[in-house]
């Protein structure tokens, strides 16, 4: 094979809803200062009894019977989180357990909000160099266990949330290569520490950096593709603000493409966000098999990474 492609994707959320009104009876907020400052309209909060792994379980499920393949085909497993309740078993591990995944090499990658681009990248690296088949890559997320519920600056970002894309061999490659990277230096400007971790971020600093340094970043990966970004069909940035994404996919210059707004129904719901909102896209038929769309995470660590996938 000359490279790999996606398969088919899925996703999952918990049922709860929770509403910029259900926030402004917790904290100081309201519903208009949340909509005006981040776009979000309501997020999803998993109980105690969904723990990350069930979550990205769930979603992994969905995207093997949509591909019509069973457990026993998936040899790789791969999850991006920053939530992993514990050190080990690692998240990976228990996903495979919960679906039955016989032998598989099973990872976990924490690289916050770009996350499920890097597993993505990892899963496609090895594939293309044989030492995988078949790869299971989730991007899953219980925010809502690291967030300090009295924080009215962070406690109205989040949600919780899984997105899974089964990758394979492909003779016509459909996973673009990969351009990532992180600002080391700025890395204290989005965080999950402390005992018990709680998030906290350095907002204007975020939004500066997102808005001014990504978007030419963006367009190189469409470069690396071989696109021109007016050639793309579909934009899928991690879902952090409303006020980034926006001018954010402006600037890249997609000016044909769908661009993904999860945001507004789901939150920020970081390694999850991506393969969440592109599963949600690829069920509506907003972008149709074989469509190019681009990926693109940023956020934790000031990490970036993204890519150009075809639809499945």
């Amino acid at each position: 094979m000359n490279g790999s492609r996606i398969a088919a994707v899925g996703h999952y959320q918990p049922a709860r809803v929770l509403t910029n009104e259900d926030l402004a009876g917790m904290v100081d907020t309201s519903d208009e200062w949340i909509r005006s400052r981040v776009g979000i309209r309501t997020r999803r909060i998993a109980g105690p009894e969904e723990p990350v792994d069930e979550l990205a379980a769930q979603a992994a499920a969905k995207a093997l019977a949509a591909a019509g393949l069973t457990p026993d085909a998936v040899d790789l497993v791969v999850v991006a989180t920053s939530t992993a309740t514990d050190r080990s078993p690692n998240t990976a591990a228990r996903v495979a357990a919960r679906l039955g995944i016989p032998s598989p090499a099973a990872m976990d990658i924490n690289v916050v909000c770009a996350g499920f681009t890097h597993a993505l990248a990892t899963a496609d690296h090895a594939v293309r160099a044989g030492a995988a088949a078949r790869a299971l890559v989730v991007g899953a997320e219980k925010m809502s266990d690291v967030t300090d519920w009295s924080d009215r600056t962070t406690c109205v970002l989040v949600g919780d949330g899984a997105g899974a894309a089964v990758v394979e061999g492909s003779a016509d490659p459909g996973i673009g290569p990969v351009l990532w990277g992180s600002v080391p230096e700025m890395g204290h400007a989005v965080r999950i520490e402390g005992t018990p971790p709680r998030f906290a971020q350095e907002g204007q600093s975020v939004y500066r950096w997102a808005t001014t340094r990504l978007p030419a970043i963006a367009r190189e990966t469409c470069e690396r593709a071989g696109l021109a970004p007016e050639e793309l069909a579909g934009v899928v940035l991690h879902q952090a603000n409303l006020r980034i994404i926006e001018p954010l996919a402006e600037r890249i210059g997609a000016v044909n493409a769908v661009v993904a707004r999860d945001v507004t129904d789901s939150g920020n719901t970081s390694a999850a966000s991506i393969p969440l909102a592109f599963s949600k896209l690829v069920e509506r038929g907003e972008i149709t098999s074989g469509d190019p769309v681009l990926l693109f995470g940023f956020g934790g660590n000031l990490s970036y990474g993204g890519q150009v996938v075809r639809c499945p």
